[in-house]
């Protein structure tokens, strides 16, 4: 028999938020560093410097002027599963026509999470941008195709737990060499730029991290995934195709006039 998992409503977002908020200030009344004291680094890519609900502030982009172009194309859009104070997280984004990174410093050994924030605000069907996301060489994220995960206009974290210690990045089972500075790269891929609209860097686990807001439509489709992979066990071993969510229309973004999207991929 498969199993279905419970999802929560969509008004659950308030509580998901007040309880996350809530288990920071135990954290910080019993002598614990808060969230935003673990957060080491953060950066609101494209934008301006904005502290969000949790107290973690994101420093102006310092890729301004140097590489890749800004993009606000989101500020027209609301963003779902973010709240509304924070949703300027995904509204505005870099994007670059080749490779780009952020070089993070770190000076202390410990366990640390890489968040990455992203929402696709432009295209409006998967496989039309997809990239991967590298942290000192290593890829540690591969293929992401944002519309395929959550849709559009929807607000989508990766989540990267590595950790530094006697001079050692490790990260998703590979170790090397660490020189105090913790690179992030978007790379390259074979269909369209690849971007991020936000990012940071803290000491701790994936607990640690605040969880985005419930999607009632995206938990029901990963249900119906999870089910689709409990049949494939099943007696006549079948497995039907993972629904794919329908197109909505897009007006052109005006910034973007450079694309570079081969008909098939090599």
């Amino acid at each position: 028999m498969a199993m279905r998992r419970v999802t929560m409503p969509w008004g659950a977002g308030f509580v998901v938020a007040v309880l996350s908020l809530l288990a920071e200030r135990c954290r910080a009344d019993g002598g614990g560093p808060s969230l935003a004291e673990r957060v080491i680094w953060a950066v609101n890519a494209g934008g301006d410097a904005h502290t969000d609900l949790h107290g973690i502030h994101f420093k102006k982009d310092p890729l301004e002027g140097k590489v890749g172009k800004a993009s606000d194309y989101g500020m027209r859009l609301p963003i779902l599963r973010s709240s509304p104070e924070d949703q300027i997280l995904y509204q505005t984004e870099r994007y670059n026509e080749d490779t780009f990174g952020y070089e993070v410093p770190i000076r202390e050994e410990g366990d640390y999470i890489l968040v990455m924030k992203y929402a696709e605000v432009y295209f409006a069907q998967s496989q039309q941008k997809v990239f991967d996301v590298r942290l000192n060489g290593h890829v540690v994220v591969k293929d992401l195709d944002i519309f395929e995960r959550v849709g559009h206009s929807t607000a989508h974290d990766e989540i990267v737990p590595f950790s530094i210690r006697k001079g050692k990045l490790s990260v998703q089972n590979e170790v090397s060499t660490f020189n105090g500075k913790l690179t992030v790269e978007f790379v390259k891929g074979y269909y369209d730029n690849p971007k991020v609209c936000a990012l940071y860097v803290m000491k701790g686990t994936l607990e640690d991290v605040p969880k985005l807001q419930p999607h009632p439509g995206l938990e029901k489709r990963e249900e119906e995934e999870e089910e689709e992979e409990d049949v494939e066990g099943g007696e006549e071993g079948v497995r039907r195709a993972p629904r794919r969510r329908p197109s909505t229309g897009s007006s052109r973004d005006p910034e973007r006039q450079t694309r570079t999207r081969p008909t098939t991929a090599a």
